[in-house]
């Protein structure tokens, strides 16, 4: 199948052809004539599936359609930098740069934001914070909106934005079409959904939780005290492109990011203690290659869209399930292949157990048998996951991070 046949516009076809897109992804194949039909859809996606040309390109044809004056489209993001990825998306597959574009997210300058809204744009990306400030400002006129976008909506109630959603629900016209994204869907997010959408159509093009099928998944099991000797090991020991190391607090993303650096490693890290210039520039150095390892913790999981990260490390276990899926759906992205490694001690084995019942599939167990030395496999992929094995005690030495030489 190619796009023309997905009922898409040639400028939308020609656009798709200019960025290297030779065939719709399964995401696309679904969604994008369900979207060109005007129907609400609820659509469900692993990460890197493009699900947000599959959403774009349907509204980018319906814009150039006709001319009306208002924000038309409103697409609501969890994070900054998703919402600046879903920005850049837009002027990659927009033809008709007359239907403008603005981004509305914490941490920038609000003045600037506003002075794009004067230009009157067709489409504002947004976090639901921000938003909710600009409409009580009375900065934003939400009254024209057609087509309201819920993107990584699962994300946004996890992070408590399930009241502001409903505020921004509250401004807009009830007659419009909604679209719902993400590449996990709890019972939570599709009530949500069905209370506020009109008989939509469900798109599941993988199994609810089901981890990125292009990513080999391995555990270490460690001592509480081994985990950054482990990481150093890794990181010192093995081939890594570009990599990505998770943490489950801004504290930890700082020390992490710090012992790493005075191990001579190109390391950034980002989390929400930082800001949005830091953000964008530890981003840009991790794109272009500048920086090898950035530790961030998992406000990246979403919106980090990053070519090539070749290894996903989970240095801490997350604390909800469906953040696995989302860590770990940072590589193995467009038909690539990855390797995502977790740091398991003992407390962490509950929530281990949880991940594998999300995902249905069992974690390879390695328990390291020595630095630089051989390792031992336990467990399988095809069977249910035990319990996780102890360690061995290879791993207690002490970690002393190396004196940055002068």
């Amino acid at each position: 199948m190619n796009f023309s046949e997905l009922g898409l516009a040639p400028a939308q076809v020609r656009s798709c052809e200019s960025l290297g897109y030779t065939e719709p992804t399964p995401i696309q194949q679904k969604a994008i004539p369900v979207v060109l039909r005007g129907e609400d859809l609820i659509g469900c996606a692993e990460t890197g599936t493009g699900k947000t040309a599959a959403f774009f390109l349907p509204i980018i044809q319906r814009l150039t359609e006709s001319s009306k004056p208002g924000v038309r489209v409103l697409v609501l993001a969890p994070t900054r930098e998703l919402a600046l990825q879903i920005e850049q998306m837009y002027g990659e597959l927009n033809p008709v740069k007359r239907n403008r574009c603005v981004a509305i997210i914490g941490g920038a300058s609000a003045s600037r934001q506003v002075d794009g809204l004067r230009k009157h744009p067709s489409v504002v990306i947004a976090t639901p914070g921000r938003l909710l400030d600009l409409m009580e400002r009375r900065s934003v006129d939400l009254s024209f909106v057609e087509v309201l976008v819920l993107d990584e909506a699962d994300r946004m109630l996890d992070m408590g934005f399930l009241p502001a959603i409903r505020r921004v629900l509250s401004a807009l016209p009830t007659n419009r079409q909604t679209l719902l994204f993400s590449a996990t869907m709890s019972p939570e997010i599709e009530r949500l959904a069905r209370t506020t959408m009109r008989q939509p159509k469900m798109i599941e093009v993988s199994p609810r939780g089901q981890a990125a099928m292009m990513v080999e998944q391995t555990a270490y099991a460690v001592a509480a005290e081994s985990k950054t000797a482990l990481l150093l090991d890794l990181l010192e020991r093995e081939r890594f492109e570009r990599v990505l190391v998770f943490t489950r607090t801004r504290r930890g993303a700082e020390r992490l990011s710090h012992i790493l650096e005075a191990r001579d490693h190109k390391v950034n890290r980002i989390h929400a203690d930082r800001s949005q210039s830091q953000r964008e520039s530890a981003l840009r150095g991790f794109r272009d290659g500048r920086t090898r390892v950035l530790v961030a913790t998992d406000i990246a999981a979403r919106g980090l869209d990053v070519d090539l990260v070749s290894h996903v490390i989970n240095y801490d276990v997350p604390s909800a399930p469906e953040d696995y899926v989302h860590r770990i759906g940072r590589t193995g992205r467009a038909g690539n292949s990855g390797k995502a490694i977790t740091i398991v001690t003992p407390v962490d084995e509950l929530s281990m157990r949880a991940i594998e019942r999300l995902t249905g599939q069992n974690v390879k167990r390695v328990v390291p048998a020595g630095f630089g030395g051989a390792q031992r496999s336990e467990g399988s992929n095809k069977k249910p996951a035990g319990s996780m094995p102890r360690s061995n005690g290879a791993f207690t030495r002490s970690f002393r991070p190396r004196r940055a030489s002068r």
